[in-house]
């Protein structure tokens, strides 16, 4: 007998304390079998040694380690002394096995009626219990468990499922079970261990470890005693190698040698793919014993695991990692040829994305980028959750791929894939020469007779640089040719690649927007949103988005500009799209639509995540840079800082935009900088840089802002009969519902311009008349700014009309305009502005609904609408609803 045998082992110095899997342990002693499963070194022993040595057993328990050349009958020796030795008594009568080879039937009998005697049942642990026993151990271990009438208790640990029928004790809810997963050490864990050894490590550093670990006990141990050997424990988690430490040798003796050489050849071979296929497997072997192998190794805990019950399977990627380095060693030029190969079968199975990878880890350009192209899989590069990847995987390809002598891919041209994924790369990097150079060298290759795939490659590629360039006519023509291929090709080929579509719609959209053409722009871009909606599509579907809101936000449509912008950031929060790909056109046109409806906080909010996103995003196009410095400097003078305001408009012309802006990026620029010196009260500078665009662009009727801010500077001026001029005759000013051919805000800013012309020469009646189409014309869009800006003339025409006061009341409730004097009765006005739910709130109460009614009509708790009304009635200076009611009709809110 081997002493060392029944001795419990030692536990570690530096131990991680598992509370939560100490209490199963002891929960799990209660029935009679406890099962602790997993590979090499998670921490199986460890768990079960701490869970003894802290006494936290019902009993003390017996430990056996089980050898695994154990026959039965020494087997069931060695378990009688386990018993001896623990204390544990047995009637004289059991008896002992009288050879090694096996036990009789009777002795199990006896052995079973002496355990079941017993008044406390006895605790044995049986460690390292694996499959290697022979089948008459197991068979005669749940003999005995199941006859011992609860005098028995067991713990096994195992790296294996044992060969006892663990779904019978499973069905009589008779078994507790510690695997794999509750094995791995959590962020918590790592980090106790790493404080254990005196490591200070980032949170980065910690997910980084646990990343490449998986959270394996073993590999998180040997890499924190490898950290304390580091002079940089940091910069050793950043440089990890797996084959070039004490986890290789760990995992090579352990695992690797352990299993028979067919099966060390497998997985030498299936090291080189990420997911493992057994006809993939038997593809790279030659063999057909994969199927088996597979299920045997992942059964086994043997670092390979089956993928949600499907047919697939996974290495460990340290285990893996430590193979392809023992695979170069040991068969100098085989992974190469296995990645081709893999590559291949992936293909015939319509696994294009890791038919790519491999294609690409074998060098096999040709090949990488003809699957790309021929399967109308270019988009791929540029949206879908593998746009990154692929971009990785041809980061390595030689720039003159597409030169290889007598190479000829499927798409019919000599090197045409290859320059083409090639021009997708550096698109994808915002690289417009280096994009247009390998664009250059594929029409070199392509012609009339070229594949339509390749042509449509082509075609697309085209937009998408025309749209980088913001070059229309060149984008035009290529989305012109995508339409036509589009027609040529198979439907249900098509059908399976939405982003094509979508990114030339996209693309196209955007560079209408920016050429001044809204109603081209928001043709492409509505259709862009429709072909979205499918997996792969939400870089165009975001982006599309925000470009609709951007062209409704310059027409004045505000509830518009807003409804697509929110919908842009659900696109991109629902499928956490990078920040590398957010544009910020979003964040941009809901800040505009804040400034205008006079929520000024919010705006400030939105601008500078628009800010941020710009930063980290795509370089913006020059409809977002005019729009960010309009609406900046909006904001800025909004704000009372008009010097910003010029600051941020001026800083266009070195923000990378064209030298010559279009006519409308001029006009935008003009109007805001006019306002913002007239926010400084510089009506002369105000004129000036309206009339150098007069000069420069022959500015006539057609651009009815243009002549609306001249109206306004002329108007501040003083020159109120030049004002009226200026307004006079302009097509689509009336100010009438029925002008549909001006933005809402320049129309309801016109008619406000009249108004204050009509009050400065006193025709109040004609000012209250134009003030009320103002007004109306405001409404829809909840404009606010333009009226509180205005000064205190509007005040006092709503003062001396309640009636015009009290129906646009909400349009301004938070707005100057609606100051009045003191009541009658000597109370204040308000407190406070009450808020936009709080009007809400209020304009229910005032339909006499009751409280519930209320809440259901504005989807919110009753309690909430009662913390509303409180709210309500501490601002309006009254203690009952009908009181709230009646004060805001006289101040006009409601």
């Amino acid at each position: 007998m081997l002493t060392a045998r029944f001795a419990v082992p030692a536990v570690p110095k530096l131990l991680v304390h598992r509370p939560e899997l100490l209490k199963r342990l002891t929960a799990g002693v209660q029935g009679p079998l406890t099962l602790i499963n997993g590979p090499a070194g998670s921490g199986k022993t460890v768990l079960t040694a701490h869970w003894v040595a802290d006494g936290l057993a019902p009993r003390p328990p017996v430990w056996l380690t089980v050898e695994p050349d154990d026959a039965p009958g020494a087997f069931w020796a060695y378990v009688l002394e386990a018993f001896h030795r623990g204390g544990v008594v047995l009637p004289a009568g059991v008896g002992t096995p009288t050879r090694a080879e096996g036990v009789t039937r009777s002795f199990l009998v006896r052995l079973a009626e002496g355990l079941a005697g017993r008044p406390q049942p006895a605790v044995l642990v049986l460690d390292q219990f694996d499959t290697a026993q022979p089948p008459a151990m197991t068979e005669g271990l749940d003999f005995v468990l199941r006859h011992a009438v609860g005098g028995l208790r067991i713990v096994l640990t195992s790296r294996t499922d044992s060969l006892l029928p663990l779904h019978r004790y499973r069905a009589a809810d008779e078994i507790a079970e510690i695997r794999h997963a509750d094995l791995r050490f959590t962020d918590e864990d790592a980090r106790a261990l790493l404080d254990e050894h005196r490591l200070e490590i980032s949170p980065a550093g910690v997910g980084l470890l646990m990343e490449r670990t998986e959270g394996w006990a073993a590999g998180v141990r040997l890499c924190a005693l490898a950290m304390q050997r580091s002079s940089d424990p940091e910069a050793f988690l950043r440089q990890f190698a797996a084959d070039r430490t004490t986890i290789a040798d760990y995992l090579l003796k352990e695992v690797l040698d352990t299993q028979p050489p067919p099966t060390q050849d497998l997985l030498l071979r299936v090291c080189v793919t990420d997911r493992i296929h057994p006809d993939l497997a038997d593809e790279l072997t030659g063999r057909d014993d994969a199927a088996r192998t597979l299920a045997g190794l992942a059964r086994d805990n043997a670092f390979l695991e089956q993928i949600d019950a499907s047919a697939w399977y996974r290495l460990h990627p340290l285990f893996a990692e430590v193979l392809r380095a023992h695979l170069r060693q040991r068969h100098p030029g085989l992974e190469p040829r296995l990645h081709g190969r893999a590559a291949r079968w992936l293909a015939r199975t319509g696994r294009l994305t890791e038919a790519v990878l491999q294609s690409a880890a074998a060098g096999d350009w040709q090949f990488a980028a003809a699957q790309l192209v021929d399967n109308l899989a270019i988009g791929r590069l540029f949206t879908g959750l593998e746009a990154d990847q692929l971009g990785r995987a041809f980061a390595g390809m030689p720039i003159d791929a597409e030169d290889v002598t007598g190479a000829t891919d499927a798409a019919g041209a000599t090197g045409v894939a290859p320059a083409l994924v090639a021009a997708a790369c550096r698109l994808a990097e915002q690289d417009l020469p280096g994009c247009e150079a390998a664009l250059r060298r594929a029409d070199s290759y392509l012609g009339p007779d070229s594949a339509p795939a390749a042509r449509l490659g082509r075609a697309f590629l085209g937009v998408l640089a025309g749209r980088l360039a913001e070059d229309p006519e060149a984008t035009e023509r290529a989305a012109a040719d995508a339409d036509r291929l589009f027609r040529e090709l198979p439907p249900p080929l098509l059908a399976g690649r939405p982003e094509l579509r979508a990114l030339v719609l996209a693309g196209l959209g955007a560079v209408e927007l920016g050429a001044g053409r809204p109603d081209r722009a928001e043709a492409a871009l509505t259709a862009a949103v429709a072909a979205c909606g499918e997996p792969g599509t939400e870089y165009p579907h975001c982006d599309a988005l925000g470009s609709l809101a951007l062209v409704a936000f310059r027409r004045g449509r505000l509830r518009r500009a807003a409804e697509h912008a929110r919908a842009s950031l659900a696109v991109a929060e629902q499928s956490a799209l990078p920040p590398a790909r957010r544009s910020g056109a979003d964040h941009l046109v809901l800040a505009g639509v804040a400034v205008e409806q006079d929520d000024l906080p919010a705006a400030r909010r939105h601008l500078d995540l628009a800010l941020a996103a710009t930063a980290a995003g795509p370089r913006p196009e020059l409809a977002a840079v005019v729009a960010a410095a309009v609406i900046g400097a909006r904001l800025a003078v909004s704000e009372g800082d008009g010097e910003a305001a010029l600051a941020a408009l001026r800083a266009v012309g070195t923000a990378g935009a064209p030298v010559r802006l279009p006519a409308w990026a001029v006009d935008e620029l003009a109007v805001a900088e006019s306002a913002a010196h007239l926010a400084r009260g510089d009506f002369a500078a105000a004129l000036q840089v309206l009339d150098a665009v007069d000069a420069v662009d022959a500015v006539d009727g057609d651009r009815p802002e243009y002549a609306v801010a001249r109206a306004r500077a002329l108007l501040a001026a003083g020159l109120g009969d030049q004002a009226s001029e200026a307004l006079a005759g302009l097509a689509g000013l009336a100010g009438l519902p029925g002008d549909e051919g001006v933005a809402t805000p320049v129309r309801a800013r016109a008619c406000l311009l009249r108004a204050e012309i009509a009050a400065a020469g006193g025709d109040t009646e004609e000012a209250r008349r134009r003030l009320g189409e103002a007004l109306g014309l405001a409404r829809p869009e909840e404009l606010r700014r333009m009226f509180t800006e205005s000064g205190p003339w509007v005040r006092r025409i709503l003062r001396g009309d309640p009636h015009l006061a009290r129906l646009h009341g909400r349009l301004s409730s938070d707005t100057p305009v609606h100051a009045r004097a003191a009541p009658a009765d000597g109370q204040p006005v308000v407190v406070e502005p009450l808020s936009a739910r709080e009007t809400e709130v209020l304009r229910k109460a005032a339909q006499l609904l009751s409280t519930e009614e209320i809440a259901a009509e504005l989807y919110v708790s009753p309690n909430t609408v009662k913390t509303h009304l409180k709210s309500i009635y501490r601002k309006l200076c009254v203690t009952r609803r009908s009181e709230a009611v009646h004060r805001a009709q006289d101040l006009g809110l409601l």
